[in-house]
């Protein structure tokens, strides 16, 4: 795909050297949206505008919803407040919000200023609602049919007003604003009576959610109900919108690039990699650095702690990284498998004993396997092949013991921690492998030299 992006853009470069303006527009009206706003990212920035300007109206507004913000806004800034206004007028609201919320203010003053009066005001009631909920992703352009229409009123309404709604298939059944029920064009085409009402017809079993419901919930819901869309009600029941499933679709790939780039160690960053300078990037990774190189410090207090212990049995020092990576990766298994069934609602923290009693469970089995095949690898290779007088039995039992106690230990703060910081209203993802691994660390460096002093009397 890279390599086809890149060869249609060389490709538009020379046609537009040449003057070749024909050619061009009939190559992108075969192209979908999605990927001439690909294309148009690889150009230079002075040949956006002129290019922009050659796709049919329609196809223009798709590809500027398509585009990232750095693009758009350079497009804006070229624009004539015609061809602004014209862009606009081809928009959904919901689609127009997103744009407005990316862009500068002296840019959104201009947007503002260029809608025409509905758009402003259904801009400025979705920008009202909290960030990340329903009402801030919802479009307000859906089918409204009133319950004592009938299916051939119904179908000549949705005829006259459905080419300004972002979705037609499913229409919503509303009173004086209350919602009712639903109706799907299917219903309405396969009715067998023109003359038939449509509270007759109608299915009043809908699932709603409200303005402030989070939209990661509403997306979930979306698939799990298999939706197209999901109507938005306010407190007092009455319908102000709906969330379509391509808004829900960018949802959850928003949600998941962040909680990855959250277990990785970073904050969120709104840019793509591509277009996210060095320091960009530095400032998303650094914050985490220093707090782990910190939280470091209290492994290296306790190794100093038991200094004396280590110098009495110098080869214990040779176990301690495969002990903290063994136990690092042993609650790293647990926390990414703990939330993801937090973010697919799998769990909640009333399952939290339910956890516990399965991960020790399987720690324990893990723990004894890995626990077996290190003392055969301890006697086999550290003593026989590489001759190492120092490397006893005992100390194989203390390197052993402590792996198996610290891998339980490992995958139960590796599921207690992500469940407790949902508890507490935190993003679980925080409690992923930078910090399961820091605290695990520490744990199993206590567990060794606890086992090392006693049973080796050090």
């Amino acid at each position: 795909m890279a390599e086809l992006k890149h060869s249609l853009a060389e490709m538009f470069k020379s046609l537009l050297n040449d003057k070749k303006y024909t050619s061009i527009r009939d190559v992108l009206v075969t192209m979908e949206p999605q990927d001439v706003a690909a294309v148009l990212e690889e150009m230079e920035e002075s040949k956006l505008p002129l290019l922009f300007r050659l796709l049919p109206k329609e196809e223009a507004a798709e590809t500027f919803v398509e585009m990232d913000p750095e693009l758009q806004e350079l497009l804006i800034k070229g624009f004539s407040d015609s061809e602004l206004k014209e862009v606009l007028d081809e928009l959904y609201v919901d689609d127009a919000v997103d744009i407005v919320e990316e862009m500068p203010a002296n840019v959104v003053k201009r947007i503002l200023k260029n809608a025409d009066p509905t758009m402003r005001r259904e801009i400025n009631e979705i920008l009202q609602y909290p960030e990340n909920s329903a009402g801030s992703i919802m479009t307000t352009e859906y089918v409204s049919l009133r319950p004592e229409m009938t299916v051939e009123e119904a179908i000549l309404r949705i005829r006259r007003t459905g080419v300004d709604k972002e979705t037609i298939y499913t229409c919503y059944v509303t009173k004086d604003r209350l919602l009712q029920g639903l109706v799907t064009v299917k219903d309405l085409l396969l009715s067998p009576d023109d003359e038939m009402k449509i509270k007759d017809i109608m299915n009043t079993n809908v699932i709603t959610v409200n303005t402030y419901t989070d939209q990661e919930e509403v997306a979930h819901m979306l698939s799990k109900y298999n939706l197209l869309a999901l109507p938005v009600v306010d407190k007092g029941g009455r319908m102000v919108g709906i969330v379509t499933f391509d808004d829900a679709m960018d949802v959850l790939e928003d949600e998941a690039t962040e909680d990855i780039e959250i277990m990785g160690g970073m904050t969120p960053s709104e840019k793509t990699y591509l277009r996210s300078t060095p320091l960009d990037l530095f400032k998303h990774r650094i914050p985490w650095l220093l707090l782990l190189m910190v939280s470091a410090t209290f492994t290296g207090l306790i190794i100093t702690h038991f200094e004396n212990a280590l110098a009495a049995q110098v080869v214990l020092t040779a176990f301690i990284p495969m002990l903290m990576d063994t136990g690092g990766n042993s609650g790293s298994q647990s926390s990414v498998t703990i939330i993801r069934a937090l973010s697919l609602g799998e769990l909640d923290f009333g399952d939290i004993v339910k956890v516990i009693g399965k991960e020790v469970s399987t720690a324990a089995l893990c723990g004894s396997i890995l626990a077996v095949a290190c003392f055969g690898k301890i006697m086999l290779v550290d003593r026989m092949l590489m001759n190492n007088p120092d490397v006893t039995p005992a100390v194989a039992f203390v390197v052993c013991l402590a792996l198996l106690i610290t891998v339980v230990l490992a995958k139960l703060v590796g599921c207690t921690l992500p469940m407790l910081a949902k508890k507490l209203g935190f993003d679980p993802a925080v409690m992923a492998s930078p910090f399961i691994t820091t605290t695990v660390d520490a744990l199993s460096l206590l567990i060794y030299f606890f086992f090392a002093t006693r049973i080796l009397s050090l």
